[in-house]
């Protein structure tokens, strides 16, 4: 794997952007001999200058500018579309506010090789994040505890060698060009979140390798409030407009998964998804608030 097209999506968060590319560009310092980038960075939109700034700290990424509607997932398929019109052996995809370490490169492409030689193909390749000050795993690669559930747990590190998952973040991602040749890219019905677990779990069911890298490659901060925790306390307008917003509980990209890969789960998904809203208090406080962790 010698050249790799860096992909990114961003919206007003122009600080942590750059910041993010700075640490990325740090790391590729220390493999440039070896491989080559192009970055593709979309600005969905941003009013806070976010796309102007990276353009003129960064001249050779490519910004491509977005309509405010993309979101992450239809910002990563714009970055990632404008990638495939150049001929990568690998996509990198890569979150605005993971600070990556000086050893991303080096180790995502010694776990491609390591599954050339065990599976005879190329893969998925998922690097875990961390929260820098709690030390707590945040994004990642994942494995099923119950598939009837859907459920699952998050995989650690061993410090040793690679492990298999089912499902991933794509926080830190490495897609090799035959992964892209036999699937695609990120499905096209994902407006935000979820888009990164399909990929995956569409890869895993193909038999396509999908596994973590044997270190912890990054600083994420996971930062996403408990929507359930407000939710009853909002108008019935405002609860269902939660509902289907991407950055709400993106009701659309939750069906579309259920339907996509848990297909009986699906009418269970859709039930639950409308007691959230009409039953609020109900659902917050008989159904959501019991199974909590005590504290």
């Amino acid at each position: 794997m010698q050249k790799i097209a860096v992909l990114l999506t961003c919206f007003n968060r122009k600080e942590k952007t750059l910041e993010a590319l700075s640490h990325m560009f740090k790391a590729f310092e220390s493999i440039k001999n070896t491989i080559s980038i192009k970055v593709y960075l979309t600005d969905d939109g941003s009013t806070d200058g976010t796309g102007e700034a990276v353009c003129a700290k960064y001249p050779e990424i490519k910004v491509l500018q977005g309509n405010g509607a993309l979101y992450w997932a239809g910002g990563m398929r714009n970055s990632w579309n404008e990638a495939l019109k150049s001929n990568y052996d690998g996509y990198f995809l890569l979150n605005d506010d993971t600070m990556v370490y000086s050893t991303v490169f080096a180790e995502l492409i010694e776990t491609h090789h390591y599954t050339l030689k065990n599976y005879n193909e190329g893969g998925i390749y998922i690097g875990s994040t961390i929260d820098s000050k709690s030390k707590k795993l945040t994004y990642g690669g994942c494995v099923f505890t119950n598939k009837f559930l859907a459920q699952y747990i998050r995989l650690s590190p061993n410090k040793k060698t690679p492990q298999k998952c089912e499902l991933g973040n794509a926080n830190i991602m490495l897609v090799s060009k035959n992964v892209v040749d036999k699937i695609g890219i990120l499905h096209k019905k994902f407006a935000h979140g979820l888009a990164d677990f399909d990929y995956t779990l569409m890869a895993t069911k193909k038999k396509l390798p999908v596994l973590i890298t044997p270190n912890i490659l990054g600083d994420c901060t996971f930062d996403h409030s408990d929507p359930f925790e407000t939710l009853h306390l909002l108008s019935f307008k405002e609860r269902k407009k939660k509902l289907y917003h991407p950055t709400g509980l993106d009701f659309k990209s939750n069906l579309q998964f259920m339907k996509r890969n848990f297909i009986y789960r699906l009418p269970i998904v859709f039930i639950f998804g409308w007691v959230k809203i009409l039953f609020p208090k109900f659902y917050y406080h008989r159904l959501y608030k019991t199974r909590l962790p005590s504290k």
